[in-house]
């Protein structure tokens, strides 16, 4: 490496910091720009989609991105591991060993220098502290998250299946605490994907009368982050599909059998997905005494660096972005990341050309969600409504403008095309 360029070292292989090393990569190349991605993960999935990972629509493996191979054809270095810490005087990142499946150290301990420091980590569920919820819930945040879930959801349907005794009460049933976008979108995937699996000559019980999916929402209705219209018809579809929503109450145990709400009522559930909140990587917290919010989220400015260090930014969900003018900080959502991604190559660009870094504009393109074949529903620029077809393939369209952020188009059109014409022979779900 030329220790002369001009380093930029990127924390976090999400869709943000992916989408930045790429475009990092492409408009300056290695002569003019080293450009390092670190990620503790070898593969990346996009994280709206993990929900199609646990329910079984989506095989996370045919539409992962490897980021040594993506590094070699984009004009960045990748290097895996998880980082631990910084020092920002000596403007180093502290990288932790890496493992292998049976203990063996594959990478040791590294020290990485950057000029520029992005944090772009994401975000993880944020379960309150609520007794139980770690040790017997899942949560997606990773694609190996949404696998285990998927396993979980097949094993109950056979065991079910093959059983000779009655059920037990909570059999079959899932509970999903948070009624944000990924708790409703995975409710609708589960109503179908569970009925798909049974399909599969499991016919020795009545799934359709047996399984049962609840929507737990400590808040007084369902998506509550985005328009009241969306939620209103989300919420109808979800009803008539049989899922059970219960809002206004909090989660305050989660057991082997079930949760426990409030102080008295019991649900039985054999699945809990906990999709209630989120924060930042607690890592964050302290971070070289750099500040962050209550959720751990790095404070940014404008510009969108680190508030107190010249050298550090941060984007996508673990930073709290409060442009001027407004109230809150922008919302943890994939166009948010896409958008700060974008900017960042802009601010590379002046600090190379010794400019000042410019202001951060965010621009809201809408809310869309997608309940799996059932319907799909959105609100776009001006408070257009959509929904139907129109609103899926805009849903879609969503995920493909990544892969082009993240491929290039050619690729992007090419793998469309093929995955057109492949999804006819794989089966509907997967099932192992």
């Amino acid at each position: 490496m030329d220790t002369s360029l001009h380093r930029v070292v990127i924390v976090g292989g999400g869709a943000g910091g992916l989408e930045l090393a790429t475009r990092l990569g492409r408009k300056f190349g290695k002569r003019r720009l080293s450009v390092t991605l670190v990620d503790r993960n070898r593969t990346h999935i996009w994280k709206p989609l993990l929900h199609e990972v646990a329910s079984g629509a989506l095989n996370a493996s045919h539409d992962a991105v490897e980021y040594i191979a993506h590094a070699s054809r984009h004009g960045y270095r990748y290097r895996i591991g998880e980082v631990v810490g910084i020092d920002r005087a000596k403007r180093q990142v502290f990288v932790a060993p890496s493992f292998d499946d049976d203990g063996r150290q594959v990478i040791p301990p590294r020290v990485l220098g950057y000029d520029t420091l992005v944090m772009a980590v994401g975000s993880v569920s944020n379960d309150f502290g609520t007794p139980g919820a770690a040790r017997h819930a899942i949560s997606l945040d990773t694609a190996e998250q949404a696998a285990r879930f998927n396993m979980r959801m097949i094993d109950a349907c056979l065991r079910a299946n093959a059983q000779y005794e009655q059920l037990s009460p909570g059999q079959l049933h899932c509970v999903i605490v948070g009624a944000g976008a990924t708790g409703v979108e995975l409710a609708a995937e589960l109503h179908k994907s569970m009925r798909e699996i049974a399909s599969h000559n499991l016919d020795n019980i009545d799934f359709e009368r047996l399984i049962r999916i609840t929507i737990v929402e400590a808040g007084p209705r369902i998506l509550p982050a985005l328009p009241e219209h969306i939620a209103r018809a989300s919420a109808r579809l979800l009803v008539k599909l049989g899922v059970q929503i219960r809002c206004g109450i909090r989660v305050s145990e989660v057991t082997e059998d079930g949760i426990r709400l409030g102080e008295k009522l019991f649900v039985p559930a054999e699945l809990v997905v906990w999709a209630a909140g989120i924060k930042a990587p607690d890592f964050l917290k302290g971070l070289d005494s750099l500040e962050t919010d209550r959720i751990n989220r790095l404070m940014v400015d404008k510009t969108l660096r680190a508030v107190g260090d010249d050298n550090v930014f941060a984007i996508g969900d673990c930073a709290n972005c409060i442009l001027p003018g407004h109230d809150n900080a922008l919302p943890p959502r994939a166009q948010t990341a896409h958008q700060q991604a974008d900017h960042l190559v802009k601010v590379v660009a002046a600090r190379l050309a010794g400019r000042a870094a410019p202001a951060f504009r965010y621009r809201d393109y809408g809310s869309l969600v997608s309940l799996a074949d059932y319907g799909a529903f959105g609100s776009l620029i001006g408070g257009l409504k959509i929904e139907g077809l129109l609103a899926r393939i805009v849903y879609r369209s969503l995920h493909k403008m990544h892969l082009r952020a993240v491929h290039g188009l050619a690729k992007t059109a090419l793998a469309a095309i093929g995955e057109t014409i492949v999804r006819r022979a794989r089966p509907r779900i997967k099932l192992h």
